[in-house]
């Protein structure tokens, strides 16, 4: 019998791997939010961002996919058109926002276990195509697709999360030195 030594990676920060574990169970929420509705229960929750129109849509849901929908309703237009659907009901957050959810939370997922030295400059390189997507459906007629909305949030959600871990990585040599400077 052949016996194999595994070895777990080692955590790179605590602060990191809370922030994993919150951005994943966020995106867990997201996602489920739809299943714990009845189907075809909430077809159209259109909006704006800063309003909640759909409370009375809501209003009845159980606790938890209450939280969820009321959240996205204040935080995201929620176009029924840029949104995708599971569960026959429109899920709580548009496409772009839901790819910038789950690049966020791979992105500390990567950083929980590996220290990427990300410069700022390129978290806009991440950024950009989210920016010519969304910045040309906002000055032009173009109009974007839900997969690319996806996508374009992922990339710019997971160099999002790796530019905040850097940040957190110096902070805490920062804070090493310092005390080490005692």
């Amino acid at each position: 019998m052949v016996a194999v030594s595994m070895k777990f990676p080692r955590i790179t920060s605590r602060a990191i791997l809370l922030a994993f574990i919150v951005s994943t169970l966020w995106l867990v929420l997201v996602m489920i939010a739809a299943f714990l509705v009845p189907p075809g229960t909430l077809d159209d929750i259109s909006g704006r961002v800063g309003g909640h129109e759909n409370e009375d849509q809501f209003r009845d849901l159980n606790p938890v996919a209450h939280a969820v929908y009321w959240i996205g309703d204040g935080e995201c237009h929620q176009l029924s058109e840029r949104s995708y659907y599971l569960n026959d009901n429109q899920m709580p957050f548009c496409a772009r926002d839901l790819g910038l959810f789950a690049g966020i939370a791979a992105g500390f997922g990567i950083a929980t276990f590996y220290r990427s030295k990300l410069k700022p400059w390129l978290f806009l390189v991440a950024l950009l195509p989210l920016a010519i997507d969304g910045g040309l459906q906002a000055v032009t007629s173009y109009e974007s697709n839900n997969p690319l909305r996806l996508g374009t949030g992922i990339f710019a959600g997971l160099g999002l999360a790796l530019l905040l871990a850097e940040f957190v990585f110096v902070i805490g040599q920062d804070m090493s030195l310092a005390k080490s400077k005692r």
